[in-house]
């Protein structure tokens, strides 16, 4: 009984190790090829996603792209519009004399499917934020 244990220990631990490698060089071929890391519009850095972090770590993020970039998104849905919003207006009122200005907003929805099964349409916002 202690060596079939000892066994299947040993051929779990094998297992575990070869998925282990699997999903390393899985990883590795995303990586080498085309970037899919979760970024919505391919791997630009010019869009901010609002969600349910803290109002300045937005502020931050934008701020910091706006350094490097011309223009930068704020996109946000449902619930977070109101956020995306105070978002843009912090940027632009506080920071005026840095010379950011608000270009254009599009607003729009989406049909998501609810965790009751049904279809919702939720609203969606993106704000440009620019400089002058």
């Amino acid at each position: 009984m202690t060596t079939e244990n000892t066994q299947s220990t040993e051929k779990t631990e094998n297992t575990q190790s070869t998925e282990k490698t699997e999903n390393t060089q899985s990883t590795e071929k995303t990586d080498s090829g085309k970037r899919d890391s979760g970024n919505r519009d391919s791997g630009n850095r010019d869009v901010i996603y609002i969600g349910k972090k803290p109002l300045m770590a937005y502020v931050t993020s934008t701020l910091i792209q706006l350094a490097n970039l011309s223009s930068v998104r704020i996109k946000a849905r449902g619930m977070s519009i109101g956020r995306a919003v105070d978002v843009t207006q912090i940027i632009s009122r506080k920071t005026e004399n840095a010379g950011y200005t608000i270009g254009e907003i599009i607003l729009g929805s989406e049909a998501l499917e609810s965790q009751d099964g049904k279809m919702r349409n939720v609203s969606t916002i993106e704000i440009e934020v620019k400089r002058k």
